[in-house]
């Protein structure tokens, strides 16, 4: 192998469960040069990787087509040896298949699987049999050689280090109370009541972007904990996860943060409201737990991704979920 693409050009928490591949490869081929697809926004994540030689980055807000010629561009320029698509959807299906490559290989849900080198058959089950992402990413590893599969893993680096030792001077616990889907976010008021109920030997951060600041800041002013500092938009993506690495626990929903925990293993309460662990995207990190409704709910879940509102207008998925079930995991 000498030259690998790996595309993953979906949201930043796929991208963080790519690495798991990155990992696998470097371990297996190390003089090869590893590059990797994202959209414009995640290349951040790969600030001084030490394993990555390029990062390629599509800009799917602008031109979206343009920039897909011009990305399709690059690849051949590049002329890889093997072309790694995590992904089943058409356009980076069409990069896979003209990319030049001397060998592809990607899921058979992709609409262009039939130009691919290798067609993986892709499983996702709502009993769990399906296993878990990391694991159907590795199986389009296979026809290369039995490799040993390796978890994810993202490298802040010593700046960033640095930068989140201000915070670090206490026992802290970090909450990521935001999601982009309505459904899969834990409500305002439950976070609040968590918050109250925190032992005052515990400062609470809590993370987000610039864009969750002010849902971050409705529930700090909520709450009658004065153990809080609202650092959404404050920390880059590897600030963040290099300060949820020290945490004593962090708390997220089934988003992008988990992932964050995963890769740096760091100890992680996930709650899920309208998904549930079995598709797949559970936390992997050595200290978990999973938090979820006890009741009985035969609308859940109501689909694989979140939604912008509960279809049948209740929520009880997460309106149901006790604080007490997530209090549990830091002993309180």
């Amino acid at each position: 192998m000498q030259r690998i693409l790996v595309i993953q050009t979906a949201f930043i928490g796929d991208v963080v469960l790519a690495t798991a591949v990155l990992e696998t490869l470097h371990h297996h081929f190390p003089a090869a040069q590893l590059d990797i697809a994202l959209r414009k926004g995640n290349e951040s994540l790969f600030n001084e990787h030490p394993y990555i030689n390029e990062v390629l980055v599509w800009n799917k807000k602008s031109n979206k087509y343009k920039h897909l010629i011009q990305l399709l561009v690059s690849i051949r320029k590049n002329q890889y040896s093997l072309v790694v698509n995590l992904q089943r959807y058409a356009a980076t299906g069409f990069l896979t298949a003209f990319s030049g490559a001397k060998k592809t290989i990607g899921f058979n849900k992709n609409p262009f699987h039939l130009f691919f080198s290798e067609s993986v058959k892709h499983s996702m089950l709502i009993d769990g049999s399906g296993g878990h992402e990391i694991e159907r990413n590795h199986q389009l590893l296979e026809s290369i050689g039995k490799l040993k599969m390796c978890l994810p893993v993202i490298y802040p680096s010593k700046a960033d280090d640095q930068f989140v030792e201000q915070f670090q001077g206490k026992n802290y616990i970090c909450i990521a109370p935001t999601s982009v889907w309505f459904t899969k976010q834990f409500p305002k008021e439950k976070w609040v009541d968590l918050l109250n109920q925190i032992p005052n030997n515990f400062h609470i951060y809590l993370l987000g972007a610039q864009t969750d600041f002010d849902t971050c800041e409705t529930i700090l002013q909520a709450s009658n904990n004065q153990h809080i500092s609202n650092l959404a938009g404050k920390c880059s993506f590897l600030q963040s996860a290099a300060l949820m690495k020290k945490a004593k626990m962090n708390y997220v929903n089934d988003s992008a943060p988990m992932h964050f925990c995963s890769a740096m293993n760091a100890p992680v309460t996930v709650v899920y409201c309208s998904t549930i662990p079995a598709f797949g995207y559970g936390p992997l990190s050595s200290v978990k737990t999973i938090v979820e409704t006890k009741q009985l709910m035969p609308c859940r879940p109501c689909g694989l991704h979140g939604k912008m509102q509960c279809p049948l207008g209740h929520f009880n998925c997460a309106n149901t979920v006790q604080t007490e079930q997530l209090l549990s995991s830091i002993n309180c």
